[in-house]
């Protein structure tokens, strides 16, 4: 993961801004605790500013965009977390565990350190009812190779893991993958797709995104999605895990 997000990382922190709604139910997700371990946190997205935050981050690149009066970040990679067992109230990562090199040892390592709960807002690899698959059918087969289905927390975080359906703002700030639903010319824009590494580790993609240009021209794309655009929000397939400690 490093090594792609020391590439990505240029512009990141503009492109992928948090969404206050979804800050929100990350926020709830955590309970009461008041020490946080942030895995895999980027330039800071999501975390909360009302507790006592410590980050671990594995790329250069990201940490040093991690904003003045961030919390403090250790470098480090999920697999082997750098403190000890207990020493956090909760444990989060939001969006990284595809980035993982073994996600069943860094879930397990979230555990390991958590006192009280493990919170992670990932993506379900089953949910397909995504149009943008219609163009770019890859994003599929990348989901399913990189993502975790939902059994797999269960088989590893413990039979009591909850697990929330996360709808997406029609207006999400920030520039996740399906974040753009409803927006659908903005999958046209190579600036905008930066914010994603899904776009940056696949290839051959300009057919599809050139027949959306052409349907959006010609008001295909309205015709069939445009009951979409009467959503306030949309489940496009994120999820909330929240688990128990131990």
């Amino acid at each position: 993961m490093s090594a792609l997000y020391d590439e990505i990382g240029v512009d990141y922190a503009d492109l992928r801004k948090p969404d206050d709604r979804i800050a929100r139910r990350i926020d709830a997700a955590l309970g009461p605790a008041r020490t946080v371990l942030n895995v895999g946190a980027g330039a800071g997205s999501y975390e909360p500013t009302d507790r006592d935050v410590t980050a671990l981050e594995p790329s250069a690149e990201m940490i040093a965009q991690r904003p003045s009066g961030a919390a403090p970040v250790v470098q480090g990679a999920a697999e082997s977390l750098p403190f000890a067992d207990d020493s956090f109230d909760a444990v989060m990562a939001v969006l990284t565990i595809h980035h993982w090199a073994d996600q069943a040892k860094g879930l397990a390592e979230m555990r390991r350190v958590a006192r009280q709960r493990v919170v992670l807002l990932t993506f379900d690899p089953a949910h397909r009812g995504i149009w943008l698959l219609d163009y770019v059918p890859a994003l599929a087969e990348l989901d399913a190779a990189q993502m975790p289905p939902l059994d797999f927390y269960r088989e590893h975080l413990g039979r009591d893991v909850v697990i929330e359906t996360l709808a997406v703002p029609r207006d999400c700030t920030d520039g996740f993958l399906y974040a753009y639903w409803a927006r659908p010319q903005a999958y046209l824009d190579p600036r905008l797709r930066k914010g994603s590494s899904s776009f940056w580790k696949l290839s051959g993609l300009d057919e599809g995104f050139a027949r959306l240009e052409a349907d959006l021209a010609s008001g295909a794309w309205r015709e069939k999605y445009g009951r979409l655009l009467e959503r306030p929000d949309y489940d496009a397939g994120y999820r909330l895990v929240i688990a128990p400690a131990g």
